[in-house]
């Protein structure tokens, strides 16, 4: 019998704490949410290992090291709305939702979406609102958010997500070039965003984060 509160302590205590991630709202959510509770049932066991978790379709849940440290630099206030895309099974929803008054989880997944839902549910995460729909539409009838959390990478952010951001708001995302990848954080001034380098991490690119390509024959 696996002993799963053991091992989130463990993950806490050998990915996030080290990683400069110190944060007790973060640590808090961290050691409560059950991870093993948000990956798909064949991955119960590895939950809790390093690295991200293939949760199908060209997609995984970050590994907790690299949630942890974009929360921690978006520093997530009890007051904020939070606008989390491409929230998979549900865990960095239920993670925030601990820290913010409310989060909106956007999964373009039905199947997915549909899981996250009930998933959050039995946790108890009373304050998120699961949205199926198009990751790079964003849900802009519940904005503007304080906080943009991007569940996977990125080439480029759309405008319709920057538009959804309120002035003064923050927005963290893994950009990708090639096989190397980044978190950067975004913050908007006078409608105007100013990026700055957060630390490396990498995640296959979300559909409709892609870079445009040159057309050729």
């Amino acid at each position: 019998m696996i002993d799963f509160a053991v091992r989130r302590t463990m993950m806490v205590d050998t990915q996030v704490r080290p990683n400069d991630v110190t944060k007790f709202p973060i640590i808090e959510a961290m050691l409560s949410v059950p991870r093993e509770a948000f990956v798909p049932s064949s991955k119960r066991e590895a939950a809790y290992v390093g690295g991200n978790i293939d949760i199908g379709g060209g997609r995984v849940m970050l590994e907790a090291r690299t949630l942890a440290k974009m929360l921690d630099t978006l520093d997530i206030q009890p007051h904020d709305l939070v606008l989390d895309l491409g929230c998979g099974l549900g865990y960095s929803t239920a993670i925030i939702a601990r820290m913010a008054e409310a989060v909106v989880a956007v999964e373009e997944d039905a199947g997915l979406a549909q899981q996250a839902e009930e998933r959050l549910a039995q946790a108890g995460a009373d304050n998120a609102a699961v949205i199926e729909g198009p990751l790079a539409a964003g849900a802009p009838k519940h904005g503007p958010y304080d906080v943009i959390a991007v569940q996977g990478a990125a080439e480029t952010i759309p405008d319709a997500i920057l538009d959804q951001l309120k002035e003064g708001g923050r927005i963290a995302c893994l950009f990708m070039d090639g096989a190397l990848g980044m978190c950067r954080i975004g913050h908007k001034s006078d409608g105007r965003m100013t990026w700055r380098f957060a630390f490396n991490a990498s995640a296959p690119v979300l559909t409709g984060f892609e870079a445009q390509r040159p057309f050729r024959l």
